[in-house]
Order: structure tokens, then sequence, then C-alpha cells
């Protein structure tokens, strides 16, 4: 594959810096996050995370609470 060469701002550098992953190369951050396919959800994005606890933990806290609400039914 060849290689091209771009010039981007510093704060564009930084932003790309911080949305990459551990052992995750530019390119890789690049393309993973310009490929749209088609039904992507949520989820998905969430699944190509790396591991993360302190997420996991999180959301583990907000299926909890949502599990607590109830919506009641307006009576009409």
């Amino acid at each position: 594959m060849g290689h091209k060469t771009i010039t981007i701002s510093e704060e564009a550098y930084k932003a790309l810096a911080n949305l990459k992953q551990r052992h995750e190369s530019f390119t890789e951050v690049i393309l993973r996050l310009t490929r749209k396919k088609v039904g992507d959800t949520l989820l998905d994005y969430v699944r190509s995370l790396e591991s993360d606890e302190e997420f996991a933990e999180i959301m583990g806290e907000v299926i909890n609470e949502r599990e607590k609400v109830t919506l009641g039914v307006p009576k009409l």
C-alpha cells in the first residue's frame, strides 16, 4: 500500500490523537472513524471499543437505574 503525506492543524492532530486507541496507528484511527456501514448502531460502536472496566461499570449502573423506572400510561 502506498503512503501519502497530509497536513493538518495542531488542533486536528490532538483531536485525532485523543481518539487513538492503544496499539492503533493513525491510519487505523482514520479508517475506523470514516467507515460508514448501513445499519450502524450505538451498540455496534460500543462493541468496536477496547475493553474499559470503568465504562462497563458505568453502563451497568445505567442499566440498573433504567430497570427501576416504570412509565405510567396516561388516562385520557
